[in-house]
């Protein structure tokens, strides 16, 4: 799930997943990490030669929202504040020469790309080019469609900036688009299992929560912080209890993310170009089972044993369990957020205060694991997307 705003965490449906959609947020400390965009223009004059990456902003016409680009570059990076984020980056520079293979990161629900961007640094510096979405209606500034809504949206979007990519003159001519990897955390796991080719639906998340609904309750009852909110959320999981399936609504009932396969189309990939995936705690009750056994590419995961929000034994066991391309690249004895960084501390409390159940990070946990799972999801796709 999550993200980086510093108020709310971007945990699976903080939106009611029968039905309504989740309330914007708004408030001061959203405003803070609102000075994202302006920030791209404000460096320090502190500079490191060895951390060469470079960061931009990149609108392109298809989407709503911008795109962050994190790439190699021979310009000197600089600290570079990002409201309470501080990042070593070259702002604006221009990409290192040569034909890169590029990876797409999707954020959790009310996230941004500021947290994942060690991750995307890394990558960068492996000479990937990584494209950091922000999704529609599902990000820090904006929740409006936070849950099944912005699920079934991320895909399709993901696909949109390869196409937007592929179609851009200047950045065409640096990429190589023949096999693209994809990164998603948390929710954006939804997004990267999705575009791996597994399939969700509503009913079953629902379905999920009506048996699991104090055990995955921080999933579950994400948004629902108060005894009236999570009753209403309660009562909209039973409406799917007591009514027949042929008599639920049809949106509940739609499948989303990858394909059903046919004898013509075989490939549940919904894009060919999807090549190598990787998700750290993802969301991931929501998946059927069979759509999870059709995957063919291969998938990496990273999961958090002490994590309360999305717990493991749901979600990153189910993929395990299910899938046969799928592999585990660390098991952190960590909390779902501590697989972020950087994380700044008042972040890092604000979110974990919204959270129904954990959130906060993990006393003693110690970083140069989290830094070697980030080392482990560079290999693997750098493994699987040579030429």
């Amino acid at each position: 799930m999550p993200p980086h705003d510093p108020r709310r965490p971007e945990d699976p449906p903080s939106a009611p997943p029968v039905g309504t959609r989740a309330r914007p947020r708004s408030g001061p400390t959203i405003r803070a990490t609102a000075c994202f965009a302006a920030a791209l223009s404000i460096a320090s004059a502190a500079g490191d030669a060895r951390a060469q990456v470079g960061l931009s902003q990149w609108q392109p016409s298809s989407l709503a929202q911008p795109v962050t680009l994190v790439y190699p570059t021979d310009t000197v990076s600089r600290p570079t504040r990002f409201g309470p984020f501080t990042l070593d980056v070259a702002v604006d520079a221009s990409p290192a020469s040569g034909h890169h293979r590029l990876v797409l990161m999707s954020h959790g629900s009310s996230g941004s790309p500021l947290p994942d961007h060690a991750l995307a640094a890394r990558l960068a510096r492996a000479g990937f080019v990584v494209a950091q979405l922000l999704h529609e209606g599902d990000n820090h500034l904006d929740a409006r469609l936070a849950g099944p809504e912005s699920f079934r949206l991320r895909p399709t979007e993901a696909v949109r900036v390869i196409d937007a990519l592929a179609a851009d003159p200047s950045w065409a001519a640096r990429l190589d688009l023949g096999r693209v990897g994809v990164h998603g955390m948390s929710a954006g796991g939804v997004t990267a299992l999705s575009l791996a080719g597994a399939q969700w639906r509503t009913l079953d998340l629902v379905r999920h929560c009506l048996a699991h609904p104090q055990e995955d309750e921080a999933f579950c009852f994400q948004g629902a912080t108060t005894a009236e909110r999570r009753a209403d959320r309660q009562a909209r999981f039973n409406r799917a209890r007591f009514w027949p399936e042929f008599m639920l609504p049809a949106e509940i009932k739609a499948w989303h993310g990858g394909r059903s396969p046919s004898a013509d189309r075989p490939d549940p990939r919904p894009d060919p170009r999807i090549a190598s995936v990787t998700a750290a705690v993802p969301v991931a009750a929501i998946f059927s089972a069979d759509s999870l056994q059709r995957i063919h590419v291969p998938v990496g995961l990273v999961s958090a044993r002490l994590d309360t929000v999305v717990l493991p034994r749901f979600h990153s066991a189910r993929v395990l369990a299910n899938c046969s391309t799928c592999e585990t690249l660390a098991d952190l004895p960590a909390g779902h957020f501590d697989v972020l960084w950087p994380w700044p501390e008042d972040v890092a409390r604000a979110v974990a205060a919204q959270q129904v159940r954990g959130g906060e990070t993990t006393p003693g946990f110690d970083a140069a694991l989290r830094d070697h799972a980030h080392e482990r999801i560079v290999a693997f796709h750098r493994r699987h997307l040579a030429p």
